[in-house]
């Protein structure tokens, strides 16, 4: 589809994005672990690895982290070395900058296609270790010295599931003419926040990028127009790296090394067949509980992709999370509530987080101190609190049906006065972070994405879908 931008245009993209779902189909068939094709257990450890010795591994990770309210504890993990491209090609039409999605099919997405990055890849798939199709558009990120770079930064991925786990995140700006390809679109930055506010369409990878293009600036009111409401104007406000702070980006940054050095955690791999507390049974591994996640396998026929049958093994997490961030406004500029939050699989000890991260359904089996502290506020938040609602889809790509209700809340509290894990920051502040690996993790940046969307929206508060509870 080409660049539309005129009246009409939300009822011919979701017109295109039916007709995709006409000619491209996937069936997942959930499997025996034992009985993935292509996958063995490796001798002597149990861990999950594929014949070629590529892709990725499912492996046992042992976890200390003193001082937390669970110090201990062994699960299994996902070790995919390679690093990745997420990669959107971008290019003005008329002035106006548009991005090239592709409409994708995972196996873990409970809803089948979604909006994906212009390039969504493995080393291994892009490389054809799978001995299918070149991906498309690949050529614009593995080359740019005749394009302009709007983003380029390592990112990592969920640290819980994933053990160091990176991917390029990129965004490339032509100017020379694009072939559209089967199953692509070109898509204003506008009509993406307007999707954002849809659940399970953009999925996480290209709300990771969209969340590393530099969306601040003195600029920003010039392109946004007048400002929707009081909040819409804090948010803009809060863009603008010369915002007054109550800190600057070198006490971030001096807050983070010393989260950082203060906390320890020891996280190594260990052979999956014997963690203590999972269990092998019916073709998966789950915990004894019944709760956290699982792994399951699945059997994959599809058309469409590079690869048209495949099996593999996946996350599948034991209920709905939330992600949140409480918002504030601090002399007028919008100010989020990051958390310094520690996961086993994270390469640099602690990333910021949004306030809540977290699976509600879990918590019973962890002691209290393991209940985020924010957790009723965002939960009991009046309506007219909640500034964006809606559930997004997780990697489709590694995780079956994770699901991610994401919330932003404004509060007029000082909630995190005195916690030293949490800070108000700008969300100017956070883009610059994100300019670097390793600071703003992948749940924070997809709730950046989600907040950008705001100053699309037209004013008043959002009606959830359903109760918080």
């Amino acid at each position: 589809m080409a660049a539309d931008t005129g009246a009409g245009a939300a009822d011919r993209f979701h017109r295109w994005l039916a007709a995709q779902k006409q000619h491209t189909d996937m069936l997942v068939r959930q499997v025996a672990l034992e009985d993935l094709a292509g996958w063995n257990a490796e001798p002597g450890t149990g861990n999950l690895v594929h014949e070629t010795g590529r892709f990725y591994s499912v492996e046992g990770l042992d976890v200390h982290l003193p001082g937390a309210p669970v110090e201990r504890w062994q699960q299994p993990i996902i070790n995919q070395p390679e690093v990745g491209i997420l990669g959107i090609l971008v290019k003005e039409f008329d002035g106006v900058l548009h991005c090239l999605m592709q409409a994708k099919i995972e196996p873990g997405n409970h809803n089948g296609l979604q909006l994906s990055p212009t390039v969504q890849a493995t080393r291994s798939n892009y490389t054809r270790v799978h001995k299918g199709a070149e991906v498309p558009y690949l050529h614009y990120f593995r080359d740019t010295s005749r394009h302009q770079v709007l983003a380029d930064v390592r990112q990592s991925e969920q640290g819980a599931w994933f053990f160091r786990k990176r991917n390029r995140n990129i965004v490339v700006q032509v100017t020379e003419d694009v072939e559209v390809r089967e199953g692509f679109t070109w898509l204003t930055l506008h009509q993406l926040h307007e999707l954002l506010m849809l659940d399970d369409l953009v999925n996480m990878d290209a709300r990771s990028v969209l969340a590393c293009l530099p969306f601040t600036g003195p600029g920003l009111p010039q392109v946004l127009g007048t400002p929707a409401d009081d909040f819409t104007a804090a948010l803009v406000r809060s863009c603008d790296e010369r915002a007054d702070v109550p800190e600057n980006l070198a006490g971030v940054l001096h807050w983070i090394t010393d989260v950082r050095t203060r906390r320890d955690v020891v996280a190594e791999r260990v052979p999956l067949r014997a963690l203590a507390g999972w269990r092998r049974d019916d073709g998966r591994i789950e915990h004894e509980s019944g709760r956290f996640f699982r792994v399951t396998g699945v059997d994959v026929a599809a058309t469409g992709r590079e690869v048209r049958a495949w099996a593999q093994p996946m996350i599948e997490p034991c209920g709905e999370g939330v992600i949140a961030f409480l918002a504030r406004r601090i002399d007028g500029v919008l100010h989020l509530l990051v958390h310094a939050a520690t996961e086993p699989g994270y390469a640099d000890v602690v990333e910021l987080a949004p306030t809540v991260q977290c699976t509600p359904a879990a918590l019973d089996a962890l002691p209290a101190g393991a209940r985020p502290p924010h957790l009723d506020a965002v939960l009991n938040a009046a309506p007219e609190r909640i500034r964006f609602d809606a559930v997004h889809s997780e990697e489709g790509g590694r995780f079956y049906h994770a699901r991610n209700r994401y919330l932003i809340v404004e509060t007029e509290e000082d909630l995190g006065a005195g916690a030293p894990d949490h800070r108000w920051l700008t969300v100017a502040q956070l883009v610059a972070l994100m300019r670097h690996s390793h600071y703003v993790n992948v749940q924070a940046r997809c709730l950046l994405a989600c907040l950008h969307s705001l100053t699309a929206r037209r004013s008043g508060p959002v009606q959830p879908s359903v109760a918080l509870s």
